[in-house]
């Protein structure tokens, strides 16, 4: 249950891999408005909007160790309302953020006895963001793992080394704290996982049971109703039951995200700058991270702010020197090119920028690449990862995708808040 494939690419850079930790642990595992398994299952809804097979699988083992209802794992028809009413944000700010608006946010405020709190709205925002773009940085360095069907193997299996992360980066400032507690959580980890897939299995087993006795009435009412049809439309009830326990009792992953989101075909389109009228840009200048997303976050969710604002400090805080020199340019620049191309690809724009800049700045293939990996990940393929990457070293490659992850998360969170702000005036 420990994200060893990003935590390996992301040790490159241990300095923000120290603040990611800070941030992915307090998210997760900390103090906070939700109850923990329905920030694992928050994550594998937001993880399967881009089929990240990697970090569903990683958050439904979580989600069973955080005491969750197994059934959930069956999707979306398994889950309370009060959940499954997220699936609307989680689509919108995942592909098109910029259509997020007040009313979205007074929807869920408001449904009754299924009503969110702002503290918890706030939590989930946080957390699909999160997600999101942590699903950007596992396909654009290649932590997705072949995971079954239509898996893929890592696009480039190097890393510093194959030790825990916690040993990768105990001499690079990671917490001792966040270590112990890593470390602990990974012998736990192995602890649990012999009962883990007896439950699995139990659960399985259990439904099986249950189907064989239910479903005969059932076929027989949807013959009779459908003329003798039903039985050949009747779908698969272990169908979306992850993980499933097979036959050696080995847990196996995911094997139908589908389950776990609406509307699939709700994808990326281009911010269309011709439909101002309908869809405003978004300026920096009006709604800030620093002025106003900041103060509204950690507010309503204690300390994540600080967390958040760390992180964004620091992958602009790290060293790009190299880079940028091939690219004939100060460190600084290249950086605000990349960072500012990427809210552009959002509809968020800054008043002061030269927006000329970016196509000096990055070549074509670099272009391609970021804007694949930002906005339909799932999709990045080795070819594309290979064309681009030939005058960068690794670390380089990693600096761009940490950049990619961050940018991401502040564009989503900027149009989230700014909703929750409206909202609330």
């Amino acid at each position: 249950g420990r994200l060893e494939a990003v935590t390996q690419q992301m040790g490159y850079h241990p300095q923000y891999l120290d603040s990611f930790l800070k941030t992915q642990h307090y998210l997760m595992h900390m103090d906070g408005p939700l109850p923990f398994d329905c920030r694992h299952y928050i994550a594998i809804m937001a993880a399967a909007r881009h089929q990240c097979r990697y970090l569903v699988n990683l958050h439904m083992l979580q989600f069973l160790r955080a005491g969750g209802d197994p059934q959930w794992l069956r999707g979306l028809d398994f889950i309370p309302p009060k959940l499954r009413n997220l699936n609307e944000i989680n689509k919108i700010l995942a592909h098109r953020p910029w259509l997020i608006t007040k009313e979205h946010i007074e929807k869920l405020l408001k449904i009754s006895e299924w009503s969110w709190s702002l503290a918890e709205l706030v939590h989930a925002v946080v957390l699909l963001a999160h997600c999101h773009a942590l699903a950007s940085f596992v396909f654009g360095c290649g932590c997705e793992q072949d995971e079954g069907p239509g898996g893929r193997g890592s696009l480039k299996p190097l890393s510093p080394g194959n030790q825990c992360f916690c040993e990768a980066t105990a001499s690079n400032g990671c917490s001792q704290e966040l270590l112990r507690i890593n470390r602990k959580r990974s012998l736990d980890s192995c602890m649990e996982l012999d009962s883990l897939r007896e439950r699995v299995q139990r659960i399985h087993v259990e439904t099986e049971d249950r189907e064989e006795t239910r479903l005969p009435q059932q076929d027989r009412e949807e013959g009779e109703g459908q003329g003798g049809e039903g039985t050949e439309h009747r779908s698969d009830p272990s169908v979306g039951l992850s993980p499933l326990a097979d036959t050696d009792g080995e847990v196996t992953g995911a094997t139908n995200l589908a389950c776990y989101m609406q509307d699939p075909d709700f994808g990326y389109q281009d911010f269309a700058r011709r439909d101002e009228d309908q869809t405003q840009v978004f300026r920096v200048q009006d709604y800030s991270w620093e002025d106003h997303g900041f103060s509204l976050v950690n507010r309503l969710y204690s300390d994540i702010g600080h967390l958040l604002d760390e992180k964004f400090r620091m992958v602009d805080g790290l060293q790009s020197s190299a880079m940028a020199k091939r690219q004939g340019c100060e460190p600084s620049v290249f950086k605000r090119g990349i960072w500012n191309y990427i809210h552009c690809m959002f509809g968020i724009r800054y008043d002061d920028y030269d927006y000329a800049e970016v196509n000096q700045l990055l070549e074509r293939m670099l272009k391609v690449y970021i804007k694949t990996v930002t906005c339909y990940p799932e999709k990045t393929n080795l070819e594309m990862f290979d064309r681009f990457w030939k005058q960068f070293k690794h670390s380089e490659k990693v600096h761009v995708n940490l950049l990619i992850l961050e940018a991401r998360m502040q564009a989503e969170l900027l149009y989230a808040l700014q909703a929750i702000t409206q909202y609330m005036i």
